[in-house]
């Protein structure tokens, strides 16, 4: 099931993407003033070579001057100096105003689309009980009458899931079948269970829990498809895992009850509000906090910082601000494990440092207001 924690990861994630398509454009922009300030090979008109190099010298610096200050435009004499820049920067601003939706878009879709990666995993299982049926030369009857899996292919609020995120593996059976010849059928807790004579209630259970974890989601082929198909699957899987765990464990076949899915999130509409608001702050920080990071990081600049630890203080900020129901300490120590599992070894002790000094300074500054749960002093 989702967690703040999932959903923080999601945004630095897409944060991250979009620092990286902003560099992208500003490079983009000197390429565009270097080829507009360049000699045109194929006129007929004699290049001054040397004037084109001066301007386009000039034209760079005001470009990167300009961007550095975030104005929009600049004013010069030299007309084909200032259309020159003043298109670039036309160019980087629409550009990274696009990148920015999509990303805020990509990241909701992204997250949404873990439910239907857990309605995946489990289908995939239906379909390994349905090849089991169909092999006439081994008995797979244990397998087959498998409560849990059973429970899985008579669920009808499953069979709806699966039609509403479209048939996963209709497409993909010639696939499937090289899986369960080549993985399942090779699997030696599997073959030892299809030995048992009469498996109890807590066999089928324990088997069960295997064949997702060990098998689907383990160190095999059908995890690595995953990792092919899904570029965040790392994370994913995590959450993935733990809602067939619950969905397993909740289960019980002695009460006859219809095996039920879990949700992805318990409060949606919450946890979607929490991702953009988040996300469309920490994309659109106030410069004046970019440069309360530079004056607390001692001798770096804001630039030099990794990339991910700026990002990581960034996202902290907005958070700070923009949502007073969460406690300071909640916020800083959930930013302190995203630096220890996302960024250099050094970085936790960093961030935590730099965190504190700047809630204080948030604080002092009014910037920072908590009500409700916020106005915990929990450090």
């Amino acid at each position: 099931m989702l967690n703040r924690r999932s959903l923080r990861i999601k945004v630095m994630q897409s944060l991250f993407a979009l620092q990286q398509c902003k560099d992208a454009n500003y490079e983009l922009c000197l390429e565009k003033i270097d080829e507009t300030l360049s000699p045109d090979l194929n006129s007929m008109e004699v290049q001054n070579k040397a004037q084109l190099a001066a301007q386009k010298k000039q034209a760079l610096q005001l470009f990167i001057d300009a961007f550095a200050n975030e104005e929009s435009s600049i004013q010069n004499k030299d007309l084909k100096i200032k259309k020159a820049v003043n298109e670039s920067l036309l160019f980087y601003h629409a550009q990274t105003k696009k990148d920015t939706v999509f990303f805020g878009k990509n990241l909701i879709t992204e997250v949404e689309k873990i439910y239907d990666r857990y309605v995946a995993v489990l289908s995939l299982a239906i379909e390994f009980r349905q090849l089991a049926e169909a092999d006439k030369k081994v008995s797979h009857r244990n397998f087959v009458n498998n409560s849990w899996i059973k429970a899985l292919a008579e669920s009808v609020e499953l069979k709806k899931e699966i039609q509403k995120t479209g048939k996963h593996w209709a497409e993909k059976m010639d696939r499937v079948r090289v899986w369960f010849r080549d993985v399942i059928r090779q699997d030696t807790e599997y073959l030892h269970y299809l030995d048992k004579k009469n498996p109890s209630l807590e066999d089928q259970k324990r088997f069960s829990n295997h064949l997702f974890k060990k098998i689907i989601l383990g160190k095999t082929v059908i995890n690595e498809y995953f990792e092919e198909e899904v570029q965040r699957w790392a994370e994913d899987k995590e959450i993935v895992k733990g809602l067939v765990e619950k969905t397993i464990k909740s289960f019980d076949p002695q009460t006859k009850t219809p095996l039920t899915l879990h949700t992805l999130s318990v409060n949606w509409e919450d946890d979607r509000e929490f991702i953009e608001k988040l996300y469309s702050k920490g994309s659109q920080l106030d410069p004046k906090y970019k440069t309360l990071i530079a004056n607390n990081t001692r001798n770096w600049e804001v630039e030099r910082l990794p990339l991910t630890d700026r990002i990581i203080l960034e996202m902290a900020i907005a958070e700070l601000i923009v949502f007073p129901n969460i406690p300071v300490k909640v916020s800083i120590n959930e930013y302190i494990e995203l630096a220890k599992n996302y960024s250099t070894p050094k970085s936790r002790q960093f961030i935590n440092g730099i965190l504190d000094v700047i809630a204080k300074e948030l604080k002092t500054t009014g910037d920072l207001k908590k009500s409700g749960r916020g106005l915990i002093d929990n450090k």
